[in-house]
């Protein structure tokens, strides 16, 4: 070894033990590995942001302010929707992938919980046609609703119909590679509840898209309802704008970097939409940065 190999090797030695010597979070650097964490990724749901607009405007927004995910939501201005023909469909395929804009899923609207055979039975088929949607347009998933309880149905039989639905839409949307991601939403909100219809629903191409309740913070707490779900999640998880005093999203994100979760965070702006959008997506796409880094420092 010459001197030169020689103390580059003692040099590297001395910076890999300082690294080690400071930790988990140092280990990892040492070795070259990604802080746990680092990977979670910022989108949006075209809730009121977006909700006005087309696939060129999204485009647009979203690359010019690094917010590089969307969960288009159906119904909306952009009109990615079932009806959309083979053409259609893959030129809106061919567009996202000329961009940096991941189509990450498609939020449906389609729950599980009517007592009508008949509803039931039209909510799986409308699932199945969301799915093969996603499958053209180069989505990864499709986002769908427990839903609710009904008077006069025990509220065992609801979960239990809610859960095997899911396997059955679980099932149809592996053979098309698209992952089932079901919201915590509604009267079945509850982390107990969810976990509930997850015992139930245990085909694993069924998943949890967290939804970032207040709910979420009752009984035992955040971090108990979180743990209570984590183990079921998929490549999605709703938020709010994450200076939004409501609920405590550095904990969340602490949580799901203790986690080494690396889905996408998507923000599903309840807020009417801003004058300058492409500002505050970029605002908010800061402070996510900050709130990522202080998440995987403290794992």
């Amino acid at each position: 070894m010459s001197r030169l190999e020689r103390r580059d090797f003692l040099k590297r030695t001395a910076l890999l033990s300082a690294a080690l010597a400071a930790g988990p979070l140092g280990e990892r650097l040492a070795w070259g590995a990604d802080p746990r964490g680092s990977k979670m990724k910022l989108g949006l749901v075209t809730y009121q942001w977006a909700k006005d607009w087309d696939v060129a405007t999204i485009l647009h927004h979203l690359e010019a302010s690094g917010v590089l995910g969307i969960e288009p939501r159906t119904t909306h201005a952009h009109g990615i929707e079932p009806s959309l023909n083979a053409q259609q469909r893959g030129e809106i395929k061919r567009r996202f992938d000329d961009s940096p804009v991941k189509l990450v899923g498609l939020g449906s609207n389609e729950c599980y919980d009517d007592p009508d055979p008949a509803v039931l039975a039209k909510a799986i088929e409308a699932t199945k046609a969301f799915v093969k949607l996603g499958h053209d347009v180069g989505a990864g998933g499709v986002k769908v609703k427990p839903n609710g309880f009904h008077k006069d149905v025990p509220r065992e039989k609801t979960i239990e119909q809610i859960g095997r639905s899911l396997n059955t839409v679980g099932k149809f949307a592996a053979d098309c590679g698209q992952q089932i991601r079901l919201e915590v939403h509604g009267e079945c909100s509850p982390p107990p509840v969810m976990k509930q219809i997850m015992d139930v629903a245990d085909h694993p191409n069924v998943t949890i898209c967290w939804n970032s309740n207040r709910a979420d913070q009752e009984g035992l707490g955040l971090e108990a309802n979180f743990n209570l779900l984590k183990d079921r999640f998929g490549a999605t998880c709703h938020i709010r704008t994450l200076d939004d005093g409501g609920y405590p999203f550095q904990k969340l994100l602490d949580l799901m970097a203790k986690m080494d979760y690396d889905g996408w965070l998507l923000m599903e702006c309840s807020t009417p939409a801003p004058k300058d959008p492409v500002a505050e997506l970029t605002r908010q796409r800061v402070l996510f940065e900050k709130m990522r880094s202080i998440a995987s420092a403290g794992v």
